[in-house]
């Protein structure tokens, strides 16, 4: 997100546009308003937890399709 407070570093800086649109999507699908200033500090820790865990699942999921097709 533009304006993002995280002090995470990404591995691969290039996939921040997929997993900021992957945080939209997982947001829309589980009922939780994104807010517009990127500050997540006013987010209930639910909503926060769900969001990340939902987050963690697709990206195991899309880590698991990757591996099961280079397996072949």
């Amino acid at each position: 997100m533009a304006g993002s407070r995280s002090s995470n570093t990404l591995v691969v800086p290039q996939a921040t546009q997929a997993l900021n649109q992957l945080k939209l999507e997982a947001a829309q699908e589980l009922g939780i308003q994104i807010p517009q200033d990127g500050y997540y500090g006013n987010i209930a820790t639910r909503d926060a937890g769900s969001l990340g865990g939902y987050i963690t699942r697709k990206l195991v999921q899309i880590a698991e399709q990757q591996l099961a097709g280079q397996s072949r």
